[in-house]
C-alpha cells in the first residue's frame, strides 16, 4: 500500500557493499553510551539562533541531520562554533540571499521555514531526493497564511523559496498535523519572533507524534517564553491549540540528554539474544518518546530496572508479540516491528499511518524486507500486522532510512546472513552506529563513543 505524496519505496543506489549484520553468539553483557538526542539538538539549536544573545548546546547530537542545521542556521547569518559535542551558537540578522540543504532531515525542511521567514530576503530549500516527496503544504500553507511569500510551484514539497521581510506579523494559523507533529514544533519554534506571537489550531482528524509537541513546548518554556495550551482534552469539539506569546527567547548553556529513541535497537537486543545491556545518563523525566522503551520491551519479554541514571534491559531470548498504539512514539515502530518479526506469536502495530511520509515510506518497507525474509507481515489503514515465521538470510534494505537499517541490525542478531544494504545511512542520527553495534557483542571489549572509536 503506497499513499500519494509519500517518499517512493525504492532501494537507492549507493557505494556501500552490505554490511554483514552480526549474529548474536551469546549472552549480552554491555553498556552502550548513546549520544544527545537529534529531536533535542535541534530544537534547541534553533531557539539558540533566535535567543537574545550567545548561548552554548553541551552534549549535542554530531550527525548529518544535526550538521545540516549547523549548516542551514550559517547560512542564514547565524555564527555556529562546533568543538565536538560542545556547540556555541551567536544570534545575528537572519539574511536572505541563502540556500538551505535539507538532506533527509524533516526538523531541517520543516522548522526552518518559519526562520527563514524572518530573514530579510529569499531563502531557498532543497534536499535529497528522498526529500522531496516529504510532506511540507502545512508549513508552507500557514505561511502563506501569515503573509509570508512562498513558492513552491503548487506542489507542497521541494524545493521552495521564503521570502521573508526581516519580520513576520503573526497571528492565527489552521494545521492539519495528521502527518507529521512536525508541522506544529515548526511554527512554534519561531512563534515567539512573531510581532504578535502565534496560535497554531489542528484541525486535523489525528495528531501523531503528541510527545513531540510536548518536547517544543517544554523547550520553549525553559527558554522563557510564554506558551498556553488548550483543546487536549479529548471531549468533542475540541481543537488542539498552542498559543506563543511574543517576547524574547533566552541565550542559555544546556545539556542534551541521550537520544532515548537510537537507543532502543541496542535495548532491545538483550530480548533477541539474552543478556543484560544497559543506556547511562537515562534521564528520569522527559519529553523524549523513546521513555516508552523500557515498557514496551517490558511487554515483550525483559525485564528493566533504572538506578543511578542507568536504564538497564535483561532478557533471556524469549520475544513475544505485541498489541500497541505506537501513535505517541512512531519513530519506536521499526523496533517494535524487528522484534516482533522474531517474536513467538502474532503483533500489531497501530496508530503510525503517518510513517508512510517519513524518510521512505516506512509501513511499506518494513513490510517488504520482513516478506522477504520469510516472514509473515501485513499493511493496515494505521500500521502493520506481523505473523512470525521462520526467517532465513539475505540483503535488508534501508531504503535510505536510518531506522530501518538499524532495525535490520536487530534481525539479524537472531537470523544467520542478514545483510544490511546502506548501513553508513545510520550516520543521519547515529555516527559510529555499526562501531557501537559489534562492541555491543563484544564481551570485555571498550565501547566506542559517537565517533565509532574507542
Amino acid at each position: 500500500m503506497t499513499i500519494p505524496g509519500t517518499a517512493p519505496l525504492t532501494a537507492l543506489p549507493t557505494d556501500d557493499a552490505p554490511w554483514a549484520a552480526p549474529l548474536a553468539g551469546r549472552p549480552l553483557d554491555a553498556t552502550v553510551e548513546v549520544p544527545g538526542s537529534k529531536s533535542l539538538t535541534n530544537r534547541l539549536l534553533v531557539l539558540a539562533a533566535l535567543a537574545d544573545g550567545p548561548g552554548t548546546l553541551h552534549g549535542a547530537l554530531r550527525s548529518r541531520d544535526s550538521d545540516l542545521m549547523v549548516a542551514a542556521l550559517r547560512a542564514l547569518g547565524v555564527r555556529v562554533d562546533v568543538d565536538g559535542s560542545t556547540v556555541r551558537v551567536a544570534p545575528a540578522r537572519l539574511r536572505g540571499g541563502a540556500a538551505v540543504d535539507c538532506g533527509l532531515a524533516g526538523t531541517v525542511m520543516r522548522f526552518l521555514p518559519p526562520v527563514a521567514a524572518l530573514a530579510d530576503g529569499a531563502v531557498r530549500f532543497d534536499g535529497d531526493e528522498g526529500a522531496r516527496v516529504r510532506p511540507m503544504a502545512p508549513v508552507l500553507d500557514a505561511l502563506r497564511a501569515l503573509g509570508v511569500g512562498v513558492d513552491d510551484g503548487g506542489r507542497g514539497t521541494l524545493p521552495f523559496t521564503i521570502t521573508g521581510t526581516g519580520a513576520v506579523r503573526g497571528g492565527t494559523v489552521d494545521v492539519d498535523a495528521s502527518g507529521s507533529s512536525q508541522f506544529v514544533s515548526g511554527l512554534l519554534l519561531s512563534g515567539a519572533r512573531f510581532d504578535d506571537g502565534l496560535t497554531v489550531r489542528h484541525v486535523g482528524a489525528h495528531l501523531p507524534s503528541l510527545p513531540h509537541i510536548e518536547m517544543t513546548v517544554l523547550t520553549l518554556r525553559e527558554a522563557g517564553v510564554e506558551v498556553q495550551v488548550s483543546g487536549l482534552g479529548g471531549a468533542p469539539g475540541d481543537v488542539p491549540t498552542w498559543r506563543v506569546l511574543p517576547g524574547t527567547i533566552a541565550a542559555r548553556d544546556v545539556r542534551v540528554e541521550p537520544d532515548l529513541s537510537n537507543a532502543a535497537p541496542f535495548l532491545a537486543a538483550a530480548l533477541v539474544a539474552g543478556g543484560t545491556v544497559r543506556v547511562p545518563g537515562w534521564p528520569a523525566e522527559t519529553t523524549q518518546p523513546g521513555a516508552l522503551v523500557p515498557g514496551l520491551l517490558e511487554r515483550m519479554g525483559g525485564r528493566w530496572t533504572l538506578e543511578d541514571g542507568v536504564l538497564a534491559v535483561t532478557g533471556d531470548g524469549t520475544v513475544r508479540g505485541i498489541d500497541v498504539d505506537l501513535s505517541p512514539a512512531g519513530e519506536l515502530a521499526p523496533t517494535v516491528a524487528a522484534l516482533a518479526a522474531v517474536a513467538d506469536s502474532p503483533s500489531r502495530l497501530r496508530g503510525v499511518g503517518h510513517l508512510r511520509g517519513h524518510e521512505t515510506d516506512r509501513l511499506a518497507a518494513l513490510r517488504a524486507e520482513i516478506v522477504a525474509l520469510g516472514g509473515g507481515c501485513e499493511e493496515t489503514a494505521d500500521g502493520l500486522v506481523i505473523t512470525p515465521a521462520p526467517l532465513h538470510g539475505g540483503v535488508w534494505h534501508s531504503y535510505a532510512d536510518h531506522r530501518m537499517a538499524t532495525s535490520g541490525a536487530l534481525v539479524g542478531l537472531r537470523v544467520p546472513g542478514v545483510s544490511v544494504e546502506n548501513v553508513s545511512t545510520t550516520a543521519k542520527t547515529l555516527p559510529g552506529f555499526t562501531g557501537l553495534w559489534s562492541a555491543m557483542l563484544d564481551d570485555g571489549a571498550p565501547t566506542p563513543g559517537p565517533d565509532g572509536r574507542a
